[in-house]
């Protein structure tokens, strides 16, 4: 089976193929196209995870920020998760928190989007105001005072 078709029926047999001429320092039969595109998705891919948690976590703070009266232990366990998530992220991928300000500024639209559709409100702020410390500090859940 020639190294194209490999990559494309049979994914896992590529990459072991592709460890075993690593590590023979064979270079040179690098199917290097592919690889290369491989590499380029598996950094989008945490960077995608990092703005899928700060999607639901702040969603979760704006619900909670904005309706009071309606904060709940689902709420809190999922602001709770996200935050454990995204820390999480950051351990294993510690070069992500310097795109933390721009997945911030990528999430908050969806985020108040999807609090909008879960609550029915439209008063969440057009900009987010939670910065990047407030909503990786587990100690954080914003009340109606600081909108």
């Amino acid at each position: 089976m020639n190294i194209q078709t490999l990559y494309e029926q049979d994914f896992y047999s590529w990459i072991q193929h592709h460890v075993a001429l690593l590590k023979d320092s064979r270079f040179n039969e690098i199917d290097a196209a592919n690889l290369i595109e491989e590499l380029e998705g598996m950094a989008k891919k945490d960077e995608r995870e990092l703005i899928s948690r700060l999607i639901i976590l702040i969603a979760h703070l704006l619900k909670w920020q904005y309706q009071p009266d309606m904060q709940g232990n689902s709420w809190l366990s999922s602001i709770i998760e996200q935050r454990a998530q995204v820390s999480f992220l950051l351990e294993d991928v510690p070069s992500l928190r310097n795109k933390i300000s721009d997945a911030m500024l990528r999430a908050y639209p969806k985020a108040r989007e999807v609090a909008v559709k879960e609550t029915g409100l439209s008063s969440f702020p057009r900009q987010c105001s939670y910065n990047e410390n407030q909503l990786l500090d587990d100690n954080f859940y914003p009340d109606k005072t600081n909108s």
